[in-house]
């Protein structure tokens, strides 16, 4: 398009992914030239609940990470507390069964303590499982699930799976994959690409 008046050159956003760039010569017209934006970076606002979807792009990743954390932590400690258990001890029930040998008390320790509330957390609920019997150590003072633990451990899979069909509610699997690719990609752009090999 052309425009009348003004003189030198002058970038401006547009609505959409455009910008122009006025361009000027001696006893001539302006001209403005749309031009794509690249690498344009979307402004960030403040987090906001009632963001609508229009909104959402320029949402903090960390606030609606952490939201959603937080209501889903809740919900399945909730679900866990009506049958008098915590999630580090379904952590731990999964720990003890899940590898190729039985741990030792202290690599159940280490490689729980970071998803715990304190680092003295995971040996706790190693006595109280020992104590409720659902834990036992052999004479090489590695962990093993009784046959009472492991079927705490196959219903504790069984509400873990009807809490994740809530949370799943009207989300296909096809978007919560390609909400974690994002997810994903976000972590190795600031972190690196390595992973924790945390599987739980």
């Amino acid at each position: 398009m052309t425009v009348v008046g003004g003189s030198g050159a002058y970038t401006g956003r547009v609505a959409g992914n455009g910008a122009f760039r006025w361009f000027s010569a001696p006893g001539e017209c302006n001209v403005a030239i749309m031009e794509p934006l690249i690498g344009t970076a979307t402004v960030q606002a403040p987090a906001n609940p009632a963001a609508t979807d229009d909104m959402l792009a320029t949402q903090p990743v960390g606030y609606w990470c952490g939201l959603t954390q937080m209501a889903v932590t809740r919900h399945l400690r909730d679900a866990l507390a009506k049958i008098d258990v915590t999630q580090p001890q379904y952590w731990v029930l999964n720990r003890v069964n899940g590898g190729p040998a039985a741990p030792s008390r202290e690599e159940v320790v280490a490689q729980l303590t970071d998803l715990a509330d304190g680092p003295h957390e995971i040996a706790r609920v190693v006595d109280q499982l020992l104590h409720r019997a659902w834990l036992r150590i052999d004479d090489g003072q590695r962990l093993h699930l009784t046959d009472a633990g492991e079927a705490a451990r196959a219903r504790l899979r069984e509400l873990a799976t009807e809490v994740r069909a809530v949370v799943h509610k009207d989300i296909s699997d096809e978007e919560y994959v390609a909400a974690l690719k994002v997810l994903r990609k976000m972590v190795i752009n600031v972190e690196g690409d390595r992973t924790s090999g945390n599987p739980f």
